[in-house]
C-alpha cells in the first residue's frame, strides 16, 4: 500500500504494551503534531480504516481519536471529504475559532457559553445527510402532514424512547411538536377552555423560557421553591389550592442539575393522582449522563396519574430543527390530541421524514454516543480548570450540557459576567433562573456548543477574572 504524504511526514508509533489506551495515545500524538506545526491546516488525515491498518489497531481506535480531536477543535470532519486539521500551530483556527484578520485589523469573536446549546456536529454527520437526501427525493405530497405527526416519525420516536428511556410507548401515544415552546403552548391551549386560565406550578429556580411561554399562552404560572434535586412531596402536601398541572425536570433539575430521588417521584405521582393534577415531565437532556445511571422517567413508573412527557431534539441534535414530541396518555392525552388536530402540525413533512429515517437507521443513537464522549471530555476540562479552586463550587455536572458555578459573596456574578463579556466570553448568571426566591450568586456555563479549545480559552479568562477579584483564591 502506497503511503500518503502525511503518513510519510508523520510516522506514528503506538505502544501496545502501555497501560495508556491506544486511542488516547493516538490523540496525544496527533495533538502534539498539530501544535508543533508538523500538521497544518492544509493537511487532510488518512481515512480511519487506512490509518488503522497502518497502525495495526482496530478502526474503532482511530474513529474515537478523530472524534475526540474534532470535539476539542483540532480536527474537522467533512464527511466523504475526509478529516482535516482545523487549527494552526498556535492553537488558533478559522475566523470562527476566535479571531478574524482583515484589512490590518483584528476582530474578536465572542465565545458563547450560554447553556442549552448542543454541538452543531449532526449536520456534518453522514447519516443525517443521507436521511435528508432521501427525504427530499421522496414524492411531494399534496396534503398537509398528519396533524399529530407522520406515522413513520411517531413510530421512530416510540422506538427511540423504548431503547433510551425504557418507556413502553406506542406510536399512538406520540404527538410531534415544533420543540418545547410549541409543546407548552399546545398544553395551555388544550386546557384553557375548561378551566379558564389553567394554573401551572413550576420549579423555582426553573426554566425562564418556559415561564414566559406558559404566561404568554394564557396560563397562570405559579412557582414552588426547590433545592438541587427538585421539589419534595412535603411541599406538595402543604399546598392549598391545587394547580391543573405541574412542570418538573426530575431527570436533571434545570438549572441546579440534581435528580429527583425515586421516593419523591413516587410521592409526586401519588399526589398528582389523588388531586387530579397533570404532571408535565420535561425530559430535556436525559441522554447525557456522565456519572450516575439515569433514573426511570416518571412516565415509565406504575401509576394512574396522568403524565405528559415533554421531549425535544434540540439538545440531542440541534434547536435549528425545531422538532420535539409529547408522550401522552389518558384523558389529558386525548385533549392534547384534539387540540393538535384543531391547530395542525407546525413541523414540515420533509423534516419529519428525514428525522424518522435518521432515528430508525440508528443515526441518532450513534450521534448521541459520539456527543456523550465529547461532552464528558468537556466536563473533565471544566473540572480541570476550575475544580481545584477554593473560591468556587461546581454543581450540575452529573449529566447534561451545563454546569453551575457558585461564587463567593465577594464576587458578584453580574460583575464577573460583564468583565467576561468585555474579554470575549458570554456567560449567564444563575440569578436569571429565579422567579420569586432570593437568587443565588453564581454562573450557569454551557459547554455543549464551544469546541474544547474555545472552552479552555473561556475558562482561563474566567479563572483570570477570579484571580484578579478581591477574595479570589486559586
Amino acid at each position: 500500500m502506497r503511503r500518503t504524504k502525511i503518513e510519510a511526514e508523520l510516522p506514528l508509533v503506538l505502544d501496545h504494551q502501555s497501560r495508556v489506551p491506544l486511542a488516547a495515545q493516538l490523540v496525544s500524538r496527533l495533538r502534539e503534531a498539530i501544535l508543533d506545526g508538523t500538521l497544518s491546516q492544509d493537511h487532510s488525515l488518512p481515512a480511519s480504516r487506512r490509518l488503522a491498518t497502518g497502525l495495526g489497531v482496530s478502526r474503532g481506535v482511530v474513529v474515537r481519536a478523530y472524534e475526540q480531536l474534532a470535539g476539542e477543535g483540532y480536527l474537522e470532519s467533512q464527511g466523504s471529504g475526509g478529516t482535516r486539521v482545523a487549527v494552526r500551530a498556535d492553537g488558533r483556527g478559522m475566523a470562527s475559532e476566535g479571531t478574524q484578520e482583515a484589512a490590518g485589523t483584528e476582530q474578536t469573536v465572542t465565545i458563547d457559553l450560554t447553556p442549552g446549546r448542543p454541538s452543531g456536529a449532526p449536520f456534518r454527520d453522514r447519516d443525517w445527510r443521507a436521511a435528508w437526501r432521501k427525504a427530499v427525493a421522496e414524492p411531494v405530497e399534496v396534503e398537509l402532514p398528519d396533524a399529530l405527526g407522520t406515522p413513520v416519525l411517531r413510530s421512530a420516536v416510540a422506538g427511540h424512547l423504548a431503547a433510551s428511556r425504557g418507556l413502553t410507548v406506542s406510536a399512538e401515544d406520540v404527538i410531534i411538536t415544533a420543540g418545547t415552546s410549541d409543546a407548552l403552548q399546545l398544553i395551555v391551549a388544550a386546557f384553557r377552555g375548561q378551566a379558564g386560565a389553567p394554573r401551572v406550578l413550576m420549579e423555582d429556580p426553573g426554566y425562564p423560557t418556559a415561564r414566559r411561554v406558559l404566561s404568554a399562552a394564557g396560563a397562570a404560572v405559579e412557582t414552588l421553591p426547590v433545592a438541587d434535586d427538585g421539589l419534595e412531596a412535603a411541599q406538595l402536601a402543604a399546598l392549598g389550592r391545587h394547580p391543573e398541572a405541574i412542570l418538573v425536570t426530575p431527570s436533571h433539575q434545570y438549572p441546579l442539575g440534581g435528580r429527583m430521588p425515586v421516593k419523591e417521584r413516587l410521592a409526586l405521582l401519588a399526589w398528582a393522582e389523588a388531586n387530579r393534577v397533570i404532571i408535565l415531565e420535561d425530559d430535556y437532556d436525559s441522554e447525557f449522563r456522565h456519572r450516575r445511571m439515569l433514573l426511570p422517567a416518571l412516565a415509565s413508573l406504575p401509576s394512574a396519574a396522568e403524565v405528559v412527557l415533554v421531549g425535544t431534539f434540540s439538545k440531542s441534535l440541534s434547536p435549528w430543527l425545531r422538532c420535539g414530541y409529547l408522550v401522552v396518555r389518558g384523558a389529558s392525552g386525548q385533549r392534547l390530541k384534539d387540540a393538535r388536530l384543531d391547530l395542525g402540525t407546525p413541523v414540515p413533512g420533509v423534516m419529519q421524514s428525514a428525522l424518522a429515517t435518521y432515528i430508525a437507521g440508528g443515526g441518532l443513537a450513534r450521534h448521541i454516543a459520539r456527543a456523550r464522549r465529547q461532552y464528558a471530555h468537556r466536563r473533565e476540562l471544566l473540572l480541570d480548570r476550575l475544580g481545584g479552586r477554593r473560591d468556587v463550587q461546581l454543581a450540575a455536572l452529573d449529566g447534561g450540557l451545563h454546569a453551575v458555578i457558585r461564587l463567593q459573596p465577594s464576587v458578584p456574578a453580574g460583575r464577573l459576567a460583564e468583565e467576561a463579556l468585555a474579554l470575549g466570553v458570554r456567560v449567564v448568571t444563575l440569578a436569571s433562573y429565579f422567579a420569586e426566591r432570593t437568587p443565588e450568586n453564581g454562573l450557569v456555563i454551557g459547554y455543549g456548543a464551544p469546541t474544547d479549545l474555545q472552552l479552555a480559552r473561556a475558562l482561563d479568562i474566567i479563572a483570570g477574572i477570579l484571580d484578579r477579584t478581591a477574595g479570589g483564591s486559586p
